[in-house]
Order: C-alpha cells, then sequence, then structure tokens
C-alpha cells in the first residue's frame, strides 16, 4: 500500500472520529500479523448504516464494508453489504450499485468515506430504478411497492438493534 493511500486512509479515520453522522459506524478493521500482534488495517472498513427516521428502514443498522484498492482515490473503493442483501440497487453479491462509486458517472477522489456511506443511506430509502443490480427487487417494487416494503421491513428486522444489527453479520467479498 502506498503512502498516498495510508494517509488518505489515515485522514479520512481522523476526519471521522472528529466528526460523523450520529449512528453511522465506520471502523477499520484489524488482523494479526506473523508474529500474533493485532494491526489495524486501513485497507478494510466495517461500517453500518442506520436505517432513516420515518422510512421502511428505520430500526435497522446495516452492516457495509469498504475495500480500498491499490489504485484510491483514483479510483473508488468497492462498496458492499452482504450476499443477498434485498435492495434493487444492490447486486446479489452484494455490491452496492452507486454512481458515485462508478469511475465512469461520479467517483471523484476527493469523495469521502462520510459522503459515501451518507449516499448509501439516501440510496436505501431512494432507489434508482432506471440503473438496477437486482432483479428480483426491482421486479418487485414495479409490481407491487406494498409487497416490496413488506420485504423491507422484514430486512430492518433482521437487521434490527435487537438482534446485534451489523454486528450479526459476516460480510464475505
Amino acid at each position: 500500500m502506498s503512502s498516498l493511500i495510508t494517509a488518505r486512509l489515515a485522514q479520512e479515520r481522523k476526519d471521522w472520529r472528529k466528526d460523523h453522522p450520529h449512528g453511522f459506524i465506520a471502523k477499520p478493521s484489524t488482523k494479526k500479523d506473523k508474529n500474533g500482534d493485532t494491526t489495524t488495517d486501513l485497507t478494510v472498513w466495517n461500517c453500518a448504516i442506520p436505517g432513516k427516521a420515518d422510512t421502511p428502514w428505520a430500526g435497522g443498522s446495516y452492516p457495509l464494508r469498504l475495500e480500498f484498492g491499490n489504485d484510491y482515490p483514483a479510483k473508488p473503493p468497492r462498496v458492499a453489504f452482504p450476499a443477498g442483501f434485498f435492495h434493487p440497487n444492490v447486486y446479489p453479491t452484494g455490491k452496492v450499485c452507486l454512481s458515485i462509486l462508478n469511475e465512469d458517472k461520479g467517483w471523484k477522489p476527493s469523495v469521502s468515506i462520510k459522503q459515501i456511506l451518507i449516499g448509501v443511506q439516501d440510496l436505501l430509502d431512494s432507489p434508482n430504478m432506471s440503473d438496477p443490480a437486482q432483479q428480483e427487487a426491482y421486479d418487485q417494487l414495479r409490481r407491487s411497492k406494498a409487497t416490496y416494503l413488506k420485504r423491507i421491513k422484514e430486512q430492518a428486522k433482521k437487521f434490527g438493534s435487537a438482534s446485534g444489527g451489523a454486528g450479526d453479520e459476516i460480510i464475505v467479498l
């Protein structure tokens, strides 16, 4: 990992600690080195996004993982929910389809982790129907909004604070 990437992600971590939206979690992962010591891995962040109040997503804390490649910040991180997450703009693998995460559309190296997480939270209740990533969720929302909303509320319960929310899910990318 280059010093540019390390410096940028260290600054992101510092900025997040000083100022982040209520209910959001974003922290670098940790791993054991060859000596068994715990080290921080700035290239992989474990996050959680709260569902907005007064939406079907309310009450959930949705786990999200950000993976920063060797070409960051020139290219966006890979952002993913757990596989099988139900949303028209989330691929079955969990990868999020959002313009600010697409280097050919809205990605700019100045986009912060805070902006990414807020953008994903906004996407939850305002799916982009012109850029679907998951056929089942897209079709269900088009055919029957009531059925779609029922499924979203079930998902919110699954990721609700009573079940432990983001801490219960393992994200495999």
